[in-house]
């Protein structure tokens, strides 16, 4: 994976009007000379691009996963992408639509569908039948069970597993047509120029009666297996987990690239509590084969700063609870109150554990304060990833949540083209994009990286390679801050954040 600052976006939100020709528009932003975005990034992580794009989980429902929504282009179109620019895909490894031409035919011909092993009922992960306690096991992050009664078209009755929602069937993955169905997945991405693919909700997609079916020991014999047949077609993997940051830690150690979830986070309550203690220990100890974000499609992770909800005394969390519980308080406050209208059980958000707000307003608009947390997330070791709602300094979206009632949606803004032009203009996005060149540009960041010793309200980052090198210094009780680099001749630069 290229030392560069990618893009995550979905290809109909970003200059798109879903008439067959998004691919080939996104293409000219980010590439063509004089396009606001040409140049400025290393890859792309398209969100589900395939069909359909609107279903019931804004595309983590895939009717034909191997099929690009007409609406959007079509292969051809991904392809010329990949040319330009490093491209990552998903793979929902998890799960599949109930609108599916294989559930459909399972849906009509029961156990006589050569589908019919393709699908998890209650029956084939607990044979000898389920008890309350092996049912409250399962870990969920969402309320209720991971189960939905369904009368199939033929009449006969099941329990199907659906870890997500009733429109998202889980798929046994190691039946001989789920591995089918995975393996054609990858095929069609590689023959595509696709190198990275992202494993969404693979935490899981292995149950095991008795257990918790979330990352087990079988879990990650999945995804090295899985991850073999990638590497073998010259396919890279990250895993997309949510979990307790000692977890995230042991998964690291086993996989290509894992998100460093628990930044997001940590950057808000540094600025919120004065104080860079709590990320200063995680960076001390978080893996470096990470992709960093502040933002992503989903919303602000809390459970991965927090304590093992499994036994909360014997691990705690890298934040005290209270202060956990006042940051959640004080991002809602940021936002005026509306992330409240979109987390929890508002809005048909069941993600109970992340809050649902653009990250620009999770800080108040703070525009010095938000340059200065894209600066550490660019300054730590790994990959960095920047959110299009995040790169455009982006407001809540409260028509599109008013509309639509998922809280989301409330970071998921549609921009058209000349929305873009207008965005980029503004003072806060046109120093981050200068930002996001110096990152990928400067020599300093392909060498060592040092925490240099402060006090704890003072973070003080530097990357070294020869005679190149790169610093930052903030303190949080003053917001007294520096961003310095060497030029081309050694000389010291500062970059202006306003």
């Amino acid at each position: 994976m290229k030392n560069q600052v990618q893009l995550i976006t979905y290809v109909d939100r970003l200059g798109g009007c879903r008439d067959g020709r998004d691919l080939a528009r996104l293409k000219r932003l980010l590439s063509e000379p004089g396009a606001p975005l040409a140049g400025v990034f290393g890859g792309v992580h398209l969100l589900p691009f395939f069909h359909a794009i609107d279903g019931a989980d804004a595309g983590f429902d895939p009717i034909d996963h191997t099929r690009v929504d007409p609406r959007l282009g079509q292969w051809a179109d991904i392809k010329a992408l990949t040319e330009e620019l490093d491209v990552m895909g998903d793979v929902i490894v998890n799960h599949m639509s109930s609108e599916s031409p294989q559930f459909l035919d399972y849906s009509e011909k029961g156990d006589a569908s050569a589908y019919a092993g393709l699908f998890l009922t209650l029956d084939a992960v607990f044979p000898q039948g389920a008890s309350e306690r092996e049912l409250l096991a399962v870990y969920r992050p969402r309320p209720g069970l991971p189960l939905t009664y369904a009368t199939l078209k033929n009449g006969e009755r099941r329990i199907l597993w659906t870890t997500f929602t009733a429109a998202q069937i889980d798929i046994a993955v190691h039946h001989p047509q789920g591995r089918a169905y995975l393996a054609s997945i990858l095929r069609t991405f590689a023959d595509n120029g696709i190198r990275m693919v992202r494993l969404d909700a693979v935490g899981y997609a292995i149950k095991k009666a008795g257990d918790s079916c979330f990352m087990m020991p079988e879990t990650f014999d999945f995804i090295g297996e899985f991850a073999a047949e990638a590497r073998a077609l010259g396919i890279e993997v990250l895993v997309e987990i949510h979990s307790y940051f000692q977890r995230q830690i042991e998964i690291a150690a086993r996989v290509d690239w894992v998100y460093d979830f628990a930044l997001p986070p940590l950057v808000l309550h540094a600025f919120n509590f004065r104080t860079a203690a709590a990320l200063k220990r995680w960076i001390a100890i978080r893996p470096t084969n990470a992709l960093t974000v502040l933002d992503t499609h989903d919303g602000i992770g809390i459970i991965d700063i927090g304590a093992d909800a499994s036994d909360r005394a014997a691990h705690p969390g890298l934040v005290p609870p209270a202060e956990l519980d006042e940051l959640v308080e004080r991002i809602h406050a940021a936002s005026q109150g509306q992330s409240r209208k979109a987390t929890g059980a508002a809005a048909s958000n069941l993600d109970l554990y992340q809050i649902n707000c653009t990250f620009f307003d999770a800080m108040g608009r703070d525009e010095t304060a938000y340059l200065l947390a894209r600066a550490i997330q660019f300054f730590l070791p790994g990959v960095p990833q920047v959110y299009y709602v995040g790169l455009l300094a982006g407001h809540n979206d409260m028509e599109l949540l008013a509309r639509s009632q998922v809280g989301r949606d409330i970071n998921r803004h549609y921009y058209d083209e000349a929305e873009i032009a207008r965005e980029c203009a503004r003072p806060v996005v046109s120093r981050l994009i200068e930002l996001i060149k110096l990152r990928n540009r400067h020599p300093a960041f392909g060498g060592t990286f040092h925490v240099e010793p402060g006090a704890d309200h003072e973070l003080h980052l530097r990357w070294q390679q020869g005679t190149a090198w790169a610093a930052l210094r903030i303190d949080f009780v003053t917001q007294a801050h520096e961003l310095s680099y060497s030029d081309a001749t050694g000389a010291p630069q500062v970059f202006a954040f306003s």
